[in-house]
């Protein structure tokens, strides 16, 4: 019977021991079994049995005889492992070849790695950038290395800049959990691009905001559409370079319509989602999620009621009863995994979300209005977002701060905020009566621009 115990004393009585086991086997389940448990192999194993395994049909099973190649180490090996990362019929194959090339670190190997360079799977060549990188700063490897600047694949190009030209992260910066004092539960009367040039890199963890619709009511009037949407990248390039590495950006917009003015002009309707997206893909936000926040139909303006009346084709425009939480993280090539392990296990536990959260992305939740502001936060929608892209001691950010739901719900769950508000009647409003008393529980510090540079360290 085939247990890890008796593939481990096989390993240690002998060399041949294995390779006798394995001809005894023709099952995928078992060849990937015993490959799979062999563990850390001495300098003197006999991995003679191994070519014949990567014929296997089973990709599987030439996976593990890959990554068993890998652990001997062994630059006689080199050949098998080109072949197989040239010829295999499946990726995880051939990526685990190159990873084995790579580990090796051997001028041979080197020179296999420019080949592979040239193949046209763009996982298999950004995982021989990996493979090249440990021997960055030779001239040869730097050559062949900027080539890729502008290789055709997104992918390929993302590594190189993350990979091959990142900057070193100052040593002196904060850990990762945590975030300045000076700028928690802080609320800014200025504008937000000029306030986010006092932060310093990677000094927030999550940005949540609603920024003003074009050309809609009670907001500034921009020049154009495009003047509308370069002022958005503007300001979404300045929160990416103040997020920490991984974490997360959601974006609640819609689609707006623009009256016509006049009965012989048609009304134009702008797709701010989806033209603001290339923006952001550009700047280095990974789309993650499209959430459709989902309202009752008697919250939103009617548009389907000429169509009712004569219901003639191509006159149909119906009731637009959704938003969407366009949601981006910071693109890195760590995964989720190394952002939760930065906090300690008390703060993840106190932070896991309670029975009852949302499982798909249609969130149903009413909107709310304010005689003050007209497109107030709904205290569920903040709460929803904080909860699940956010942990307790985290610092959220909201560029367009408006009426404060935002900051006030973070706080009330655990985390810290930072608004900037240009507008200086929603500024006054969050300080007015209606709002103080929440916002004083908190210590909340309400600055003007000039304080706030003051307090910046």
């Amino acid at each position: 019977m085939l247990t890890k115990e008796y593939i481990k004393d096989l390993k240690s009585n002998g060399n041949g021991a294995i390779g006798h086991l394995v001809k005894d086997y023709k099952d995928s389940g078992s060849l990937t079994f015993i490959l799979e448990n062999l563990g850390q192999l001495p300098k003197d194993f006999d991995g003679s049995f191994l070519p014949e395994l990567l014929t296997h049909k089973n990709a599987s099973v030439r996976l593990w005889t890959v990554k068993t190649f890998g652990k001997l180490d062994k630059e006689e090996y080199l050949a098998t492992l080109k072949d197989t990362a040239l010829n295999d019929t499946d990726t995880t194959v051939r990526r685990e070849a190159v990873s084995s090339i790579g580990r090796m670190r051997t001028e041979k190997g080197k020179k296999i790695l420019f080949e592979i360079l040239k193949d046209k799977d763009p996982k298999i060549v950004s995982q021989a950038i990996r493979g090249l990188l440990v021997f960055k700063g030779e001239e040869e490897v730097d050559e062949h290395l900027k080539t890729l600047v502008n290789h055709e694949n997104e992918m390929v190009r993302t590594v190189i800049y993350k990979e091959y030209f990142a900057e070193i992260k100052d040593k002196n910066s904060q850990p990762h959990t945590e975030s300045y004092d000076y700028l928690k539960n802080v609320v800014v009367n200025s504008d937000n691009i000029e306030a986010m040039k006092l932060l310093k890199d990677e000094s927030i963890h999550l940005t949540f905001t609603s920024p003003p619709y074009y050309n809609a009511r009670d907001y500034s009037i921009y020049p154009s559409y495009k003047h509308y949407l370069e002022f958005l990248a503007d300001v979404f390039k300045e929160v990416h370079r103040i997020t920490k590495e991984g974490r997360f950006l959601i974006v609640n917009t819609s689609p707006i319509i623009i009256p016509r003015i006049s009965r012989s002009h048609s009304s134009k309707r702008y797709p701010i989602p989806f033209d603001i997206h290339p923006y952001l893909m550009e700047m280095g936000w990974e789309f993650i999620d499209d959430i459709v926040w989902l309202k009752p139909e008697a919250s939103v303006k009617n548009r389907i009621g000429g169509f009712m009346q004569h219901r003639k084709p191509l006159g149909y425009k119906p009731n637009s009863v959704t938003e969407y939480l366009m949601v981006y993280r910071k693109s890195t090539e760590k995964l989720l995994d190394w952002n939760i392990k930065q906090y300690d296990w008390n703060t993840i536990l106190e932070s896991k979300v309670a029975e009852g959260y949302e499982t798909t992305n249609v969130w149903k939740i009413d909107p709310c209005f304010d005689k003050v502001h007209s497109a107030v936060f709904p205290v569920e929608l903040c709460k929803r977002v904080i909860q699940y892209y956010s942990y307790k001691g985290d610092l959220v950010f909201d560029p367009f701060g408006g009426s404060g739901t935002m900051g006030k719900t973070a706080k009330k769950l655990g985390r810290h905020f930072l608004l900037t508000e240009k507008d200086e009647t929603y500024f006054e409003y969050m300080q007015s009566q209606k709002s103080k008393d929440m916002f004083d529980k908190f210590e909340t510090k309400f600055l003007t621009f000039d304080k706030f540079k003051e307090t910046i360290k």
